[in-house]
Order: structure tokens, then sequence, then C-alpha cells
């Protein structure tokens, strides 16, 4: 009778009831804290991500806004996510151009990161032994700024945009920008050389004289990114032309009609003449492509010379020459593989100087593009519709040259300066 008397007062003692409600409730009560700290710590981390991965991405969208490559900007991305706690052989980066997803999806001004990690668990490890995937992702877009008419691409020369003499030179409405980290490169020699432009844009510094007169701006612009070269992906016409039989066109007094007598693979209709090319008398050019290979581009003096979807390519160290009583009115193609240039150089002739003068009823109606080449114009282009975009290496205005631009000519691509980086999503 002893037994069932012992189980009887087991069961109604109650002081040990605390202990054993706590026995079973501990471990819930223990776990419950472990996952609200470690979720806490995981939060944590994907804020860290995030932060890294929006870095990445305004990184990124830099090297977009200096016409770097898709490889450069992942170079710079990956480097600033790093730096930023992305954990080098643990966690990954997916970099796109243009973003892939969301509101920015093929925008080609933006850039898409994406961030993930596999977070391992510590306290949490009794409720899963798989690790906890966090993630982020940012988009950046270029947006905003103006245009530019003249773009210098020296990186580091003195003056690599300089007006000098009495030169007389406006670009309504839109910028002149120069790539050079010099202290001076865009530079105003003498006390009688003017410019009228939106404003000023250099990578380094302006020593400007009393005559620069900026529409769109207080001042000038320094230490501004460098700007992309705007045509650095058009191919250079292929070297299988056969050398025209005269390179010297017209006579002056008389009227000539030049046809490109060639085709291109892509059915460009082209003329291609070696040792130089001489123009004389009133001559039009029809459209296509002509091929100046070595020698001189010269138009004598009171020549009046013409063309409508025209594109001169110079190689082999061609130069242009034009006199100053010569009769200029070219226009670019408004489409094709040439779209918009009228002077297009051979990116391998650097060094090369080429000078440009003309009467005052001359217009180039298009982009006189000359990447490796320094360019002098020492003349008048001052004629009415005349909507002129200069790319090259250097420019000078010299002597008594005049110059008058503003508008985009069909064909022809932005140079944007001024642009602005923003986060997007």
């Amino acid at each position: 009778m002893r037994a069932p008397r012992l189980l009887a007062r087991f069961g109604a003692d109650r002081s040990g009831a605390v202990a054993i409600l706590t026995g079973i409730a501990l471990p819930i009560l223990v776990g419950g804290m472990a996952l609200g700290a470690e979720a806490s710590f995981w939060y944590l981390s994907q804020r860290k991500l995030q932060q890294a991965g929006d870095l990445a991405a305004y990184a990124a969208a830099v090297q977009l806004r200096s016409g770097r490559s898709e490889a450069e900007m992942q170079v710079a991305a990956a480097a600033i996510a790093g730096s930023s706690g992305l954990r080098a052989g643990e966690d990954t980066m997916a970099l796109s151009h243009p973003p892939a997803s969301g509101d920015f999806a093929g925008v080609p001004s933006a850039v898409e990161i994406r961030l993930a990690r596999q977070q391992v668990r510590f306290f949490t490890l009794i409720y899963s032994q798989d690790p906890v995937a966090i993630d982020a992702r940012a988009v950046a877009q270029v947006r905003g700024g103006g245009d530019a008419c003249l773009l210098a691409l020296d990186p580091s020369g003195a003056g690599a945009i300089t007006v000098g003499g009495s030169a007389d030179i406006t670009f309504d409405g839109c910028d002149v920008a120069t790539n050079s980290v010099a202290a001076d490169a865009f530079l105003m020699n003498g006390g009688r050389a003017e410019l009228t432009t939106g404003c000023v844009n250099s990578v380094g510094g302006v020593s400007p004289n009393g005559n620069l007169a900026l529409q769109t701006c207080d001042r000038s612009r320094t230490e501004a990114p460098p700007i992309p070269d705007p045509y650095a992906d058009v191919a250079q016409p292929p070297e299988e032309g056969d050398c025209a039989a005269d390179n010297g066109i017209g006579a002056n007094g008389s009227a000539t009609t030049v046809v490109p007598s060639q085709t291109m693979p892509d059915g460009t209709a082209f003329e291609q003449y070696c040792g130089g090319l001489t123009v004389r008398g009133d001559t039009f050019f029809e459209p296509g492509l002509y091929i100046v290979d070595g020698g001189t581009f010269s138009i004598n003096s009171n020549a009046s010379v013409s063309g409508d979807g025209v594109t001169f390519f110079l190689t082999g160290g061609a130069s242009l020459s034009f006199n100053g009583t010569a009769d200029v009115d070219f226009t670019a193609p408004a489409s094709g593989p040439y779209s918009g240039l009228v002077f297009f150089g051979d990116r391998a002739d650097s060094g090369i100087s080429h000078t440009i003068n003309g009467s005052a009823g001359s217009r180039l109606n298009g982009a006189v593009y000359l990447p490796s080449a320094n360019l002098s114009y020492s003349g008048n282009f001052g004629g009415a519709g005349s909507c002129i975009q200069i790319v090259a290496r250097r420019v000078e205005f010299t002597g008594n040259s005049e110059l008058r631009g503003g508008c985009a000519a069909p064909g022809t691509r932005r140079i944007a300066v001024a642009e602005t980086i923003a986060l997007v999503e």
C-alpha cells in the first residue's frame, strides 16, 4: 500500500512545476532568441551588401559615362564592391549593361549590379543546415547634361583647344570640351581672340582671355570627367580599292561632276585617290565615300567645291589643305556606315596636321572627325546653315579665322557633357 500512496503524493505535488515548465520551454525560448538575433544579423548583412551594390553600380556608371567598355565597368565595380565588403571567392557579382530587368531594362544609359551571398548559419543550425541566401540589386543611370560641338581628345597636352590671333569663333547653344588634364588644356592666346559658346568643359584647367562669352554656365567647368569619343566604334573602310587614274580633278573655269566608280562589299559607292587629291574649278561630288590615300587633299584658290552625302576618308598620312579663297560646301551622309562624317581620319595616322581655310560662305554640315590628328582653322566657315561638329586630337583656331556653328547635322552623334549619375533602382 506504500507505493500507491507515494505515487498519489507525487502527482499532487506542485512545488516542481516551474522547473518542469522551464525545462520544457527553455529550448523554445532560446531558439526564438537565437532566430531573432541571427535574423537581425542577416538583415544587417543584406544592408551592407546593398550598400556595396549601390557603390558598385555608381562606379560602373562612372566608367560608362567615360565611354569605357563593359569589361572596364566590371573591373571598377568589382574593386569598389570588394572594398565595401564583398567577399572574394565567397560572394558573387553580376553586371548587366544595359540592365536585364526592372524599369530600366534595355536602357543603354543604365547599368545593373547584382550581388549574392550564401550566409552560413550559426545559432539557427538547430533548425536547418542550409545557408541563407542574401542578395542585393542596384541600377545607376547616366543622365542629363548638354551637348558639345567641339571635342579635343588629347589626354594630356597643353592648349588642346587653342583660340588665338584674331579668331572669332561662335558655337551658339553648344559647348566645347577637352579631355586634356593640363592646367591650360583650354587656352586663349592674345587679346583679340574671341569665343562664344554654351560652356567650356575641361578635364584639366582653362586659361581664357577677356573675350570668352559663356551662354549657359557662370564659369568654365574644370576637373570635368573625360568625354568618350562618339565615333570610336565606326569601322574604317577596308583597304581594297583601286587607285583612280587621275588624282587631279577639275580645271579653272569649268564645271566637273565626280561619280564614284567602285563599290564596297556593303554597297557603299566609293573612289580611291592615291598620292593625294587636288580639286580645281567648279566641282561637285556625288554621294559616296572618297578615300585619299597619302599625299594632300587640297582645294585650290577660287575653286567652288560641293557635295551632298559625301565622306572623305584620309589614310596613309593624307592631310587636308584648303586654300583660303576656296568656297567649300560639303554635307555628310545622314545614314549608312559613315553617317554624319564629312571628314574621317585614319586612327593610325597620329601626329598628322590638317589645315582648313575657306571663304565667308563656306559650309560644312557634319562631323570633322580626326581622332589622332591636329586640326588648324585659319579661314572662314560661317556660311548660313552650317552645322559643324569637330572631334580631333587637338584643335587650333588661328589668324583671322571665323567659324559659326551650333546645330546638329543629320546623322551626327551626340557629344554629351556635364552628365550626372543617379541611383535609380
